[in-house]
């Protein structure tokens, strides 16, 4: 598998499709504790007409590194590798952190961004009283708890528990310190006051169920954007796994549409 050095970070990346397909490159960035696996369903069909790029971020799946304490320097590591394959334009598609992590990079090069879909992903995190003592006390507990805790949440009721526990052990897999000081990170990004500078047209999709990062505040988040779609599945917050071909095919659509 390709890799490249950014940083004292090795990023393990995919690059599939042909290079004269439909349309620009569709990139793919994933959330936080995943890997770039999540995204199977979803690069198998975009390969097959279009140039598809997908990598473990620095500290996930097959990437090693560490190091990084802001979604900016997660963003930066993309547009590092996109520069290094000569993308210059693309459709860029990030879950959950990988949507804050594809917010910055909107808003900082707009130019370079076509179309930008957010799945299961806010620009703001937002803790009632309750929910904010709950999280910041599960950060006590031991690391693997902590993990399993927050993994269990993530899926809608009903979804198959051995799957589940493939998830966590997966997810239990990256480093704590990637783990915690990212965590760290979403907590502390925010950038609600700026998505209204996003022209790009975006595709929001959530999970119905997500208790992560709840509809209400992926809402609240879609309100500001000048050009929004939104889409709600019956999933938690893990749709390109919960829910892979609709995810699939209302990307699809969205990218695939016609400038009106």
């Amino acid at each position: 598998m390709p890799q490249l050095e950014v940083d004292g970070a090795t990023l393990t990346y995919d690059d599939e499709g042909p290079r004269d397909g439909d349309g620009v490159p569709v990139v793919f960035v994933h959330g936080w504790t995943a890997n770039r696996r999540r995204w199977d369903h979803q690069v198998a069909h975009f390969a097959a007409s279009r140039r598809v790029i997908r990598f473990d971020l620095r500290g996930h799946g097959e990437s090693g590194g560490a190091g990084v304490k802001t979604v900016q320097e997660l963003a930066g590591d993309l547009l590092a590798l996109l520069d290094h394959l000569e993308i210059e334009r693309f459709v860029l598609v990030g879950h959950s952190m990988g949507g804050m992590i594809s917010q910055t990079v909107a808003l900082s090069h707009p130019d370079r961004v076509e179309r930008l879909v957010l799945v299961n992903s806010i620009a703001r995190m937002t803790y009632s009283r309750g929910r904010g003592l709950l999280m910041a006390a599960s950060t006590l507990v031991p690391f693997k708890l902590f993990v399993a805790t927050n993994i269990q949440r993530a899926f809608a009721p009903g979804y198959p528990k051995d799957e589940i526990r493939a998830y966590i052990k997966s997810s239990a897999d990256t480093p704590r310190e990637v783990v915690m000081t990212l965590y760290g990170a979403m907590r502390a990004f925010d950038v609600l006051d700026r998505v209204g500078e996003i022209r790009t047209p975006t595709l929001m999709i959530h999970g119905y169920y997500d208790i992560q990062l709840p509809v209400k505040q992926m809402l609240r988040m879609a309100k500001a954007y000048p050009d929004a779609t939104v889409r709600i599945l019956d999933a938690g917050h893990e749709l390109p796994v919960e829910k892979p071909a609709e995810l699939t095919a209302a990307i699809d659509a969205f990218v695939s549409a016609k400038p009106s």
